[in-house]
């Protein structure tokens, strides 16, 4: 960690400070959108050990278990992202954003990937109780600088980790694993903000390759990965829990979008939404507004089903699944990123 170009003055930092309006996002959690929660049950589905590790025919398969846990196939390797099984995102189990709907398999019968893949320490990407339940998974757990420690303390062994600096590789398989770039923050309490790092996850294949973002706001970095590791095959885009009061923590559905033109992706796929109320936007927003926005683009955007599989080589699902809502668009609640305190154009420059 000390020899870490991240780490200065005893925390991790970010290419570019994250701008914060303490009041405004008060404010906003004060006035929640009434439709922050959904009121009525989901149409989920529950996948079985079977269908997840039946082979892909075209070698890459991603089944979106809500949030940011998402179970991979990426040519013959099989990948978890940030496993969430617990009731809520939080460190209380009385208290704190709760899920909309149970885990979609039970945790005993999804079958062991060859790789854990967790970005950063957050309650809703760390679950602490799930991971207790992983430590004896014959598999690879590969976090960022300073993550592993925690498994090492819940149970996992030492030797199943690895930890990554930005830019950092380990090959599992035939299966390479990047800690790419991010721009968020770290902590799990009030003595340990950003005491370890965080990072999103190029997976690259012999034939396939995916980019999962975990958690990031937008900046220049996400253009490098693009071109240092891309164009991906699928790109898994945060594009949930976000307000204009903390612009730099998430990208948003607008700015999510751009990350994928960003990083090259070919089809995209919002996560970070429809599981958790993280944010005082409706639960439907960040979807309805990522198709507005990628919508005159072209781009392809999958949109499955909680637990419904699917490979982006062939038909995406793009069935609309969830409730139409009253929404707030791009035009009423924009949220741009800053840089050096002022709000980036929409090509990542300032005005």
């Amino acid at each position: 960690m000390n020899q870490s170009p991240q780490w200065r003055d005893g925390r991790f930092r970010n290419p570019q400070p994250l701008w914060n309006d303490t009041w405004g996002a008060l404010s906003a959690m004060v006035r929640r959108d009434p439709n922050a929660n959904p009121q009525a049950p989901l149409p989920v589905v529950h996948p079985t050990g079977a269908d997840l590790v039946a082979e892909a025919p075209s070698g890459l398969r991603a089944t979106w278990l809500g949030h940011s846990t998402v179970y991979l196939e990426v040519d013959g390797t099989r990948i978890l992202t940030d496993p969430v099984w617990g009731l809520r995102a939080s460190p209380f189990g009385w208290a704190g954003p709760r899920r909309f709907y149970a885990p979609l398999i039970p945790l005993e019968e999804v079958p062991v990937p060859q790789v854990v893949a967790i970005s950063h320490d957050h309650y809703d990407h760390l679950d602490e109780g799930t991971l207790r339940r992983l430590k004896d998974w014959d598999t690879h757990f590969v976090t960022p600088l300073g993550v592993g420690a925690r498994l090492v303390r819940w149970g996992v062994p030492a030797a199943r980790i690895t930890e990554l600096d930005w830019w950092e590789s380990v090959q599992v398989g035939g299966l390479e694993v990047v800690l790419t770039p991010a721009r968020h923050a770290s902590g799990r309490g009030l003595r340990d903000k950003d005491r370890t790092l965080w990072g999103g996850f190029a997976f690259r294949g012999p034939r396939h390759r995916v980019y999962f973002s975990g958690d990031t706001g937008l900046f220049q970095g996400l253009a490098d990965i693009g071109e240092r590791l891309g164009p991906f095959d699928l790109a898994m885009i945060e594009a949930g829990a976000y307000n204009p009061a903390w612009p730099d923590w998430h990208l948003g559905p607008e700015q999510a979008v751009q990350t994928f033109g960003m990083v090259r992706g070919r089809v995209l796929l919002p996560i970070h939404w429809g599981l958790f109320n993280l944010a005082a936007h409706g639960w439907t927003e960040p979807v309805e507004r990522v198709l507005a926005a990628a919508g005159p683009q072209g781009i392809a955007v999958a949109l499955p089903r909680p637990g419904e599989g699917f490979e982006p080589g062939g038909s995406l699902p793009t069935q609309r699944w969830w409730p139409v809502l009253p929404w707030k668009t791009a035009a009423e609640v924009p949220v741009r990123a800053r840089l050096n305190g002022q709000p980036m154009l929409p090509e990542g420059g300032l005005p």
